[in-house]
């Protein structure tokens, strides 16, 4: 096995009625994430029973348990037999922003509960470093994107996010919104393109001068970038991101199901 590790998700097809529904456990779990992420529970304490839960979600126990198990893993929450569920405070957390990055769903909701702001940059050669990361050819002149993506009440960025857009999509790029939340998915609108695949890179890396002063950083400090391709439904790269976290202020996760 290589050092890196790769996530390929599968957009779900339009046209398929069948598609797999997620799990309703994982449902509630992200339900549930999302209130504790939001501040819904200032009292650590005053998390629901999971007799409230069942009742609220009209969901079943065993369902409950499945999703604060998921919680509990990703250290947002503690069980403790007596003494019910307890929030972890963010410092008990190392102050992690803990998001969901499974599928293309998911990457959408991330991109909706923040906010970013593209400067449209020179068009040119993808960096060297991630067409060697990569394992693609790029070739050509790509439209070249930068913004740092921002989360209400936080002060500092989550992330920086430099972003190329394949040659060929020239209209579609002259229409984007660089305000909107993410460029893909204006990309699929505009240039009529789908989402069949996406491949993941996570990787620790040692971040540039300028990546780390954006990111509120000192020299040495932890960064984390998330590289990722997308591809359409003749398996043309249209668009390449590359997303850099603060380190300790980052976690991700991610769901396995087993068929």
């Amino acid at each position: 096995m290589s050092g890196r590790e790769k996530l390929a998700a599968k957009a779900p097809a339009k046209s398929k009625s069948s598609s797999k529904k997620k799990p309703r456990y994982l449902e509630l779990a992200d339900e549930l994430r999302e209130a504790v992420l939001r501040g819904d529970y200032p009292d650590p304490g005053d998390f629901p029973t999971e007799s409230v839960l069942c009742k609220k979600y009209d969901v079943s126990r065993f369902t409950v348990r499945e999703a604060l198990r998921k919680l509990t893993a990703e250290g947002l929450i503690t069980r403790k037999r007596g003494s019910g569920t307890v929030v972890q405070p963010a410092t008990a957390r190392a102050g992690a922003l803990h998001q969901p990055l499974s599928n293309v769903g998911e990457i959408l909701q991330y991109a909706r509960d923040t906010t970013i702001a593209f400067e449209k940059k020179k068009a040119g050669a993808i960096p060297k470093d991630v067409v060697e990361q990569i394992g693609a050819k790029a070739d050509g002149d790509w439209f070249a994107f930068r913004g740092k993506r921002m989360k209400p009440g936080r002060k500092r960025p989550i992330a920086v996010t430099e972003a190329w857009v394949h040659p060929e999509l020239a209209d579609a790029v002259a229409q984007i919104d660089v305000n909107a939340t993410t460029l893909f998915g204006q990309i699929e609108t505009l240039g009529e393109v789908s989402v069949a695949r996406v491949t993941q890179d996570i990787q620790a890396i040692k971040g540039t001068k300028d990546i780390l002063s954006e990111l509120g950083l000192e020299k040495g400090d932890p960064v984390l970038r998330i590289l990722r391709c997308y591809f359409d439904e003749s398996d043309r790269m249209f668009e390449i991101s590359a997303s850099y976290h603060p380190g300790e202020r980052f976690a991700y996760s991610m769901h396995i199901e087993v068929d």
